[in-house]
């Protein structure tokens, strides 16, 4: 799963970058109303939350030593690279690039650099604004193998751009326990305007983390976590969060993004028995393909989970719980 770069704009309205009709990227920079109003749209949408986020915040001045720590806590557990022993293998990069008119503190530069590991430039926005929107698309084509090229798109920079700052975030894990091809089988996805579309479903009969609340059910599917899952240090689990009505998600997402503490009090903690169990494999563009990390079952009340209908899933790293990528499918065929 990669993710795209956010940019601050001076003197003229953000403009919106183009994407296609059934997809919509979201900036790693979002506040919580803008995510919300990103998230209500009827498109699939993916968003990476945490590296840009924190280094915004140490650059409007608010980097203390906890915001130092957070991060390096993070940078350690989070991004420790496990895929050698069969673990979620995951890298990240980051980039900030200002106008060079304007003035920089030097205790900045250095947290930029020696904190964040992060690609820092004073380059023209003034006079070179097409020349800067060429090198940093090559920047984010270099840095993610060509999965993200045109990122930004023409006019996207312009004379009146005062810096711009940038994540990608590649995420690559399989289940512990894996789906099995076997019990994929194709049925009706029902999208918000009433008509519907075969898709690939998974499904199992054996236990799994769910929890019913009310209006909505929470999925929980632990990654693995390397050649022994004994090691606690960190704990990636992908979790869907469903609806019960098929055109519940908008007042989900509300409910989500407008309640404090939501997704810590709505996280499944022990495995039940499923009666009906179906989930539709899908992609995010570029940015994440689930059809690739299925195959083979994963494992006293039955619970129905199927998820025939929009619904919204995230991944997170429970010990720090930190979300890494959030997003809605709406249209798993597109």
């Amino acid at each position: 799963m990669i993710h795209h770069l956010s940019q601050r704009w001076n003197g003229k309205k953000k403009k919106k970058q183009k994407r296609s009709k059934s997809q919509v990227i979201v900036s790693p920079s979002l506040s919580e109303e803008e995510m919300r109003e990103a998230m209500k749209k009827q498109n699939d949408a993916a968003l990476s939350l945490t590296p840009a986020l924190t280094m915004m915040a140490a650059g409007n001045g608010s980097c203390s030593d906890e915001l130092k720590a957070v991060y390096s806590e993070i940078a350690t557990i989070v991004f420790a690279d496990v895929s050698a022993s069969g673990g979620p293998k995951i890298s990240a990069i980051n980039g900030v690039w200002v106008e060079q008119s304007l003035p920089v503190n030097h205790s900045f530069k250095d947290l930029l650099k020696n904190v964040f590991k992060a690609t820092f430039d004073q380059v023209d926005f003034r006079s070179k604004a097409q020349q800067m929107r060429i090198k940093l698309n090559k920047w984010a084509s270099d840095h993610t193998n060509g999965l993200i090229r045109d990122l930004l798109p023409p006019e996207s920079v312009t004379s009146a751009t005062e810096w711009i700052c940038g994540n990608a975030l590649y995420f690559k894990g399989a289940w512990k326990n894996k789906f099995s091809k076997s019990n994929t089988k194709y049925k009706d996805f029902h999208l918000i305007n009433g008509s519907s579309v075969s898709v690939p479903f998974m499904s199992s009969k054996k236990d799994q983390y769910i929890e019913a609340y009310d209006g909505f059910k929470v999925l929980g599917l632990p990654y693995r976590q390397g050649r022994s899952d004994d090691d606690t240090s960190r704990k990636f689990s992908m979790y869907f969060y469903l609806p019960d009505k098929k055109d519940g998600l908008n007042n989900l997402v509300e409910e989500m993004t407008s309640t404090p503490g939501f997704l810590d009090s709505h996280i499944p903690k022990y495995k039940v028995q499923v009666g009906d169990f179906r989930i539709p494999k899908f992609k995010i563009s570029f940015m994440f393909e689930a059809s690739r990390i299925f195959e083979e079952p994963p494992p006293p009340k039955r619970i129905d989970f199927v998820a025939d209908h929009p619904f919204l899933f995230l991944i997170r790293e429970d010990n720090t719980v930190t979300v890494l990528f959030a997003g809605q499918i709406f249209d798993p065929s597109s």
